[in-house]
């Protein structure tokens, strides 16, 4: 599947939320995901790079894309 093509199921709009928030928002989000689903979840915080990736990972969730334009990142998240 072409990214351009991922269509997401949810969206979690976390510009603005600074430190720990948009991966804490995104891990508590994902669990009320069915299968399959994806989540887009789009942040402005520096940290989320780091942080989003690495506890989608840990948590078994797969990290389909990652899009910065400038200071804002789009993650889109498979369950």
């Amino acid at each position: 599947m072409n990214k351009k093509e991922i269509v997401p199921d949810y969206r979690l709009d976390m510009v603005g939320a600074p430190g720990p928030y948009p991966a804490a928002a995104t891990l508590e989000a994902m669990p009320s995901l069915k299968p399959g689903d994806i989540l887009e979840v789009v942040s402005n915080c520096p940290q989320s790079i780091n942080n989003i990736p690495l506890d989608a990972k840990n948590h078994g969730y797969t990290m389909l894309d990652i899009q910065q334009d400038g200071p804002t990142i789009r993650y889109l998240i498979q369950r």
